[in-house]
């Protein structure tokens, strides 16, 4: 299996893992230099701003919406193609010309200042997605085991999580298995018996 592949299963078993929430929008299958619009949206519309994160742990910023200020935020990486459409807190955010460095999951994070914890209230919105952007046209070699991996629908997601959970009982079962076979061999192992000590005073009696 290419490297690309193995990529790509490992962004599919974590991501698809943590966005298996009510909020997530699934997997997008992009090509290169293609676009996806990223639809965040949400219920309580007193928010203080909107943020999207990119990440497993959420640590890219992609945009950032201020409300009090109406000052908006893009990250380096994305500025030049990102396009904003909607009114707060509903917003379209428009990523053009993707590469696959944009590869990864994308998180639609609210906040509001909540004035009893005297903190900031973190809410995840509808819209987050795991998006994946095959590699560039103008490589050859790995556009051709690009499309090997891209599949035609989302079923093969399904089959990956599957696959990674049950390798994960597997192998829960196998250490269960050597620590009580270890234990097992502890309980068994003989006890020693101190008869030196004994011996030693019974020729000690005799001596005297």
């Amino acid at each position: 299996m290419s490297a690309v592949c193995l990529k790509l299963i490992t962004i599919l078993c974590l991501s698809c893992t943590a966005l298996s929430g009510p909020v997530s929008s699934g997997v997008e299958w992009r090509d290169f230099g293609g676009a996806v619009t990223i639809q965040c949206r949400l219920s309580e519309e007193s928010q203080d701003s909107l943020n999207l994160r990119k990440g497993l742990s959420e640590e890219f910023e992609v945009f950032y919406k201020d409300v009090k200020s109406g000052k908006n935020t893009i990250g380096e990486e994305f500025k030049g193609r990102l396009q904003l459409d909607g009114v707060f807190p509903n917003i379209d955010i428009l990523i053009k010309n993707l590469t696959s460095k944009d590869t990864g999951p994308y998180w639609c994070v609210y906040k509001k200042f909540d004035q009893k914890s005297s903190q900031n209230k973190k809410t995840k919105g509808a819209g987050s997605l795991l998006l994946v952007v095959a590699e560039s046209q103008t490589h050859p070699s790995t556009d051709s085991t690009v499309q090997q991996c891209y599949p035609s629908n989302q079923s093969l997601v399904y089959v990956l999580i599957c696959g990674a959970v049950l390798l994960g009982i597997i192998m829960c079962f196998l250490i269960w298995i050597i620590l009580k076979d270890k234990s097992l061999r502890t309980k068994k192992k003989p006890r020693s018996v101190a008869t030196n000590d004994v011996y030693e005073d019974m020729r000690g009696q005799l001596s005297r």
